[in-house]
């Protein structure tokens, strides 16, 4: 399994671990990721994505996962991520607008 957080793509970071005597050596700098359920309100049922800690707050800033996933470029997401912004789109093209 990737570590890629499925909303916003935000992946694994190479640096160096810098000592006090300035020698530098290979360190990874990993995502906080987190095993979420999140309801989605359009399609009724929830859904089990592994997204970052920050991707959450985003989640919720934005009003949602519906919110989140209509409002976010396909560049980003993963392939479960975008299957699911299809099929919110679909529904929401469905549903008449009074």
């Amino acid at each position: 399994m990737a570590r890629r957080c499925e909303l916003t793509g935000k992946a694994v970071l190479v640096g160096h671990l810098v000592s006090h005597s300035n020698h530098k050596t290979k360190r990874r700098f990993l995502p906080n990721l987190v095993k979420v359920t999140l309801q989605s309100d359009t399609l009724e049922r929830s859904v089990r994505l592994r997204i970052s800690a920050a991707a959450l707050r985003s989640v919720e800033h934005r009003g949602g996962l519906d919110a989140f996933l209509i409002k976010a470029g396909d560049d980003e997401l993963s392939l479960n991520a975008r299957a699911l912004k299809r099929e919110i789109a679909k529904k929401h093209a469905e549903v008449p607008v009074n």
